[in-house]
């Protein structure tokens, strides 16, 4: 998938939204009082082992992501750091995440208003989504930060002065579906799950056995919360005994074998993962490249799951929880998770090494 006409050049946009992360990351960071700052900001990328073992420790799940939580901050502090997510995002992106957010009063009441436990007074809490930086925003030095809390992790870094990667990058909901007045639903991640499946559903029968590779999917997406996916000749299991393993060669169908109607819900496809980020972010992915593989039903309110994998492209969605209405998905870049190429060039160049 090539940049569309007029969008910005990768160096361009990664300058550009660089310095707009730096501008909303010190102004949050300005607003803080000294007890907030030892949790909100920790050393940089390169500034030794124990820090980068931490930015690279990312969750999806309700527990500590490690930061400063928003339950913790001030009003106006809250509206920082949400400014600084919102650089990060694109506005599809952005509005989802905080849809996701907010999903957490809708699971609360669905679940009864469950209590917490020690520091934890709410067990669903929209108010325990951490925020922290890493290093000094706008520096020569390496840069970065993470915002993540229950179904969200975003992981941000800026390397000279451009932003150098925006992946692992999750978004779930729980429920995936709920009602809304009017008869309406509630379906933050709704349009990506019918894109995958009328794509698959579109299929002839001959291109569906090569995509649909099993009659039942994953309980989660395989690659879990690993700070690295498998390298060439490495495969990793995944949860239910090695269903669907993962590994650098990719499963399912190939986009080269698509054309017309097909080929554009692919490419449809593959935006609603990396049109998470900002306009010119993303690195250019051959959609012909790109596999397809599907596992489950194919019928609405079935659990399923699907993959897309290419070279600079890996993303995985599974929707089995809650017999079908709990949805995990997550984009990552296999060439550039954590910006750890431009960091390893940066300290090769500057550091010896």
């Amino acid at each position: 998938m090539t940049p569309a006409a007029g969008a910005p050049d990768r160096d361009t946009a990664g300058g550009v939204v660089a310095g707009r992360m730096a501008a909303a990351a010190s102004a949050w960071l300005a607003s803080l009082d000294p007890g907030q700052r030892g949790p909100a900001q920790w050393p940089g990328p390169s500034d030794g082992p124990q820090a980068e073992a931490e930015r690279l420790r990312w969750h999806y799940v309700p527990t500590d992501h490690g930061g400063l939580p928003l339950g913790r901050q001030r009003p106006v502090q809250q509206s920082l750091a949400m400014h600084l997510v919102s650089t990060g995002l694109s506005a599809a992106g952005y509005v989802t995440v905080c849809a996701v957010m907010g999903l957490e009063n809708v699971l609360d009441r669905a679940e009864h208003f469950p209590r917490g436990s020690g520091d934890r007074e709410r067990y669903r809490d929209p108010g325990l989504y951490y925020l922290r930086v890493f290093g000094e925003p706008g520096g020569p030095a390496p840069w970065g930060w993470r915002f993540g809390g229950h179904h969200v992790s975003l992981n941000n870094l800026v390397v000279g002065g451009r932003v150098r990667a925006v992946t692992p990058c999750f978004i779930g909901a729980n429920p995936a579906a709920a009602p809304l007045l009017g008869g309406g639903t509630l379906r933050p991640l709704g349009s990506t799950e019918d894109l995958a499946r009328d794509l698959v559903r579109s299929l002839p029968p001959a291109l569906r056995a090569r995509a649909v590779l099993l009659n039942r999917a994953p309980s989660d997406i395989v690659s879990g919360n690993r700070p690295r996916l498998p390298g060439a000749g490495e495969t990793e299991a995944g949860p239910d005994d090695g269903l669907l393993p993962l590994s650098a060669s990719p499963l399912g169908l190939a986009g080269s074998e698509l054309d017309g109607d097909r080929r554009a819900l692919l490419e449809a496809l593959v935006s609603a993962y990396v049109g998470r980020a900002p306009d010119g972010l993303a690195p250019p992915v051959d959609v012909d490249a790109v596999h397809l593989a599907w596992a489950g039903p194919t019928e609405p309110g079935r659990p399923h799951y699907h993959r897309l994998q290419g070279s600079r492209l890996l993303a995985e969605w599974d929707n089995t929880q809650q017999g079908g209405n709990h949805a995990h998905s997550v984009w990552r870049d296999p060439e550039a998770d954590f910006g750890l190429d431009a960091l390893a060039a940066h300290l090769a160049e500057h550091h010896g090494g």
